[in-house]
């Protein structure tokens, strides 16, 4: 592993230099990979380790919109797409990566088939951090691990085609075979990491919980309402006040933030719009500081977890969910995005 320093703290992280592709095959020469689940990670991960070179099957309900998916993306039935059980008996990896959700309702059906010296992968730690709200209690003679990649199943897989990698947390929850690490690690490599930190199991689902909660999906669509709001309480137009909350940042800046970090950007942009945003982070980290640290404690209790199992675990889920996107789809500030999105010289 390499030593990097992160802001004055050391990390120990694995890069593809230390460990590279074929030292991953190695390690997993002698392996059937069965991907169980095919719906969000499931697809660019098996993909990935497919065009890599991996023995990988997959596991799907026939006749469901998904195994026509993965046959559409080359999985054969009979030969590198089976049924569920079928696959997980075939498997001595067995890539359990449904919802957490389908993780629950399939745990009773895959278990039979986790027999002894297999191993159990997970891309969330949800399933086994939250075992008595999920049930998902694995027998102490399998090895448990999880690679987490820092992106969706869909970043993962154009990052991986642009020849590029995700970066991906990956953990061991328990090692029956001695031989755990290495297999996390392969893995890992496998699916098109970019590097690889250590965490376990209740940090990686800590952290994803509230980031999905927090910046990476929920405070940053707040904010941007909340900003949109106030523009066009004030006479701006719908086309101003969305290229000034969404479109500036997420096609200008925030490349140049992934590119080369937010210091750079604001030392490369004019010095009025430098002196603001050093004027106005605070208050905005004072103002929401508490909200995260609420968010983050009910993660930690199991109430949002708790939360997620009884909302999406209800036969009229996907009714209610689609009411929720409908009326996020069907906002004014996100039809303007619409609208500006059709307005791209790569749309026309």
């Amino acid at each position: 592993m390499a030593k990097i320093n992160f802001g004055g703290v050391e990390e120990d992280v694995v890069t593809r230099d230390e460990f590279p592709m074929e030292k991953a095959k190695e390690v997993l020469k002698n392996e059937t990979i069965a991907i169980i689940g095919y719906g969000v990670q499931g697809p660019g991960q098996a993909l990935n380790l497919r065009d890599n070179g991996f023995n990988v099957i997959v596991g799907q309900r026939k006749n469901s919109k998904t195994w026509d998916k993965a046959i559409a993306d080359g999985w054969v039935p009979g030969k590198t797409l089976f049924e569920i059980e079928e696959a997980a008996d075939k498997g001595t990896i067995i890539q359990f990566l449904l919802s957490d959700a389908g993780q629950i309702t399939l745990f009773p059906v895959i278990q039979p088939y986790l027999t002894p010296g297999k191993t159990l992968y997970f891309s969330h730690g949800f399933g086994i951090t939250f075992k008595e709200q999920t049930g998902i209690i694995p027998t102490k003679d399998i090895d448990v691990i999880l690679v987490a990649p820092k992106g969706s199943g869909t970043s993962l897989r154009r990052l991986f085609l642009a020849g590029k990698g995700l970066n991906s947390s990956f953990a061991i929850f328990q090692d029956a075979t001695g031989k755990a690490r290495n297999t996390a690690i392969a893995l890992g490599i496998g699916v098109g990491s970019g590097y690889l930190f250590e965490t376990n199991f209740k940090m990686e689902v800590y952290s994803d919980l509230t980031g999905e909660r927090g910046t990476l999906m929920g405070a940053i669509q707040g904010i941007f309402a909340a900003q949109y709001e106030v523009l066009r309480k004030n006479g701006h137009s719908p086309s101003e006040a969305f290229n000034e909350t969404v479109e500036e940042l997420t096609q200008s800046l925030m490349p140049l933030v992934a590119e080369n970090g937010m210091d750079w950007m604001y030392a490369n942009c004019s010095t009025t719009a430098q002196r603001g945003a050093l004027d106005w982070w605070k208050k905005f980290k004072d103002a929401t500081l508490p909200v995260f640290n609420d968010l983050y404690n009910s993660v930690k209790d199991g109430k949002e977890s708790q939360r997620s199992i009884d909302l999406n675990s209800q036969p009229d889920y996907r009714e209610k969910l689609e009411v929720e996107l409908k009326e996020l789809r069907e906002s004014e500030m996100w039809q303007a995005g619409a609208a500006v999105r059709k307005l791209r010289p790569e749309n026309k």
